[in-house]
Formats: C-alpha cells, structure tokens, sequence
C-alpha cells in the first residue's frame, strides 16, 4: 500500500522538471504546483506531455518548454530564472532497445545538462534521477557477504560483458553528472530508484533485463509513483539531504509475488510452482538496503508536524 504524501517543510519557488513526458515526470509536475511552485517543464520535441488538465489548473504557474537535452542553448532557457532541477533522461519514444549507443547518447546528455545548470546562477540543486541499476551490478554479487547500499556502483565492465545495457547506461551516466558536479561546484543529489510500477509496465521495459537474477539475489526492488515523488521533493527540500539515495519500498523476494508479478508483465497467469518444493516456495531475504533515504524521510516529516 503506498504510504501518505509527505508534508515536508518548503519556500515555493521557480523549479525546472525535465524531462516531464513520463509517469515521474507529469506527476511530479503535478505534485510541485501543488505544493505552489511555479514549474517550467520541459519535453522533447517528439514527448506527449500528459498536463493538459494541470494546464488549465495552474496556468499562471506552469511554463511549458520543448528542449532537447542535446541542445545546450534550449536546456539554459529552460532553467533561466530557475533554483532547481529535477533531472531524468527518456530516451526517445522510437527506441525500444538499449545498446551501447544509447548509453552514449544518455551521457552526453547528462553532461549537456549539469553543464548548462553550472553556468545558472540561481540553481541551488539539482535532483538527478538515476537507478537502482547502477548500484547493484557486479560479478561479486552472488557473494553472501554482499549487502547493497547507495555507496555501491554497479561495474561497467560487467554490464557490458552481459549486455545490461540499462545498467551501463544509468551507471556512466550518473558517474558523468557527479564528476562534472564536484567539478563545477553544484549541489547535487541522486535518487536511483528501483523499477517503477506504472499500468503500462511490460516484458520490454529495460530495466527488467536479468529480472531472475535481481530477484535470485534479493535485489529485485520496486517503488510506486507516490513514494517516487515524494522521495524525490523530499531530498529537494530537505537542506541536509547529500549524495546519493536508494529508493524502493518493496523487495520482490517471495514466490507468490514474483508469479503475480510474471502475470502483470506478461498479461497471462502462470500457475503457482507445487508448495511441496522448499526451493520454490523459499523467501528471499533482500539483499540490498534504503536506510539512508527512509531515515532522511522520517526526519523531514516530523521537522514539518513541530
């Protein structure tokens, strides 16, 4: 069951989403104006933005941009006026794949945008949206001693030896804005969110390649758009908040589960595997942790209740 919106202590101000065409982007838009924001959100030529209604609602609120993370100028008009960014790469509505050559195109646009936010000079922070991906991927990981947290990073080689595309992409990726962060001196921090569970969630989603494997090792981890945004304006508004964070709030690690999830994907119903087998019917015990992000949000929320 998704938890209760937070109400976390804020000062409405100029905020810049890019990029908004997907279930993050729109309903964290959504969530910004209505905590009084005025938002300039941003979508790319080829983006369906799913705002019309908002549009009318928050009309003196809401600026809309088409901006190409690959065009330097637009994204600085985009941000002109802004003190923050929420930061996510959606790759083109064509592609259906990850290779290697969208890792590429995920980097420089990375680099395109921490680099136009350097020579803001009202951006306060940036919230940049990475993956559980770029965590959890290494050779090691089957190793009963490997516990997971945001301090870990998954390795490039691997990723690229199995052909995780998603992982690599999302790994060089979030290492390219943290260098060029530290670099050029912005405040940044980064949400490496589990598999986001959107009604349109299927069997091609990119994030779900080695899918037996995450949920093997206990590491198959998801979040539900609700917590997703509020984690993501907590560590905005939240002047404390630092480095990276894990965000998740379920491990997928018993049978049962994986089978309805199978089902969900897939649009079929596989029969559940006979009890009798201790094997198939095991609980997983996860591997991988959010302390770091649950504790921050614990203590935002009652900081806002004195």
């Amino acid at each position: 069951m998704a938890p209760a919106a937070y109400d976390f202590h804020y000062t409405p101000n100029t905020v810049c989403v890019m990029e908004a065409s997907g279930h993050l982007g729109s309903t964290l838009v959504q969530r910004l104006l209505q905590r009084g924001y005025t938002v300039h959100v941003v979508i790319q030529n080829n983006g369906h933005l799913k705002l019309n209604k908002l549009c009318g609602d928050y009309n003196k609120k809401l600026k809309i941009f088409k901006a190409d993370p690959f065009d330097y100028h637009s994204i600085v008009e985009a941000l002109r006026g802004c003190s923050g960014l929420f930061y996510t790469f959606e790759a083109p509505q064509d592609q259906t794949t990850y290779d290697e050559f969208t890792a590429e195109e995920e980097v420089r646009a990375a680099h395109n945008v921490l680099e136009a936010c350097a020579q803001t000079e009202k951006i306060d922070k940036v919230v940049f949206t990475s993956s559980a991906t770029a965590v959890f991927w290494r050779d090691d990981h089957n190793s009963t001693s490997s516990y997971f947290d945001e301090r870990h990073w998954s390795d490039i080689n691997f990723c690229r030896k199995y052909k995780l595309w998603y992982g690599l992409a999302k790994t060089l990726a979030e290492k390219t804005a943290w260098a060029l962060a530290m670099d050029r001196g912005l405040n940044m921090v980064s949400i490496n969110g589990g598999l986001l569970m959107t009604p349109d969630l299927s069997i091609r989603n990119q994030y779900l390649k080695g899918a037996l494997e995450m949920y093997e090792d206990g590491i198959f981890v998801t979040a539900d758009i609700d917590f997703l945004v509020d984690s993501h304006i907590c560590v905005f508004e939240d002047a404390s908040s630092y480095g990276r964070y894990l965000c998740f709030n379920s491990v997928l690690n018993k049978p049962e589960d994986a089978f309805k999830f199978a089902s969900m994907i897939t649009h079929c119903a596989p029969s559940l595997p006979p009890s009798s087998n201790e094997q198939e019917t095991r609980i997983i015990q996860p591997k991988i942790s959010s302390k770091k992000l649950n504790k921050l949000m614990l203590e935002s929320g009652s900081r806002s209740q004195r």
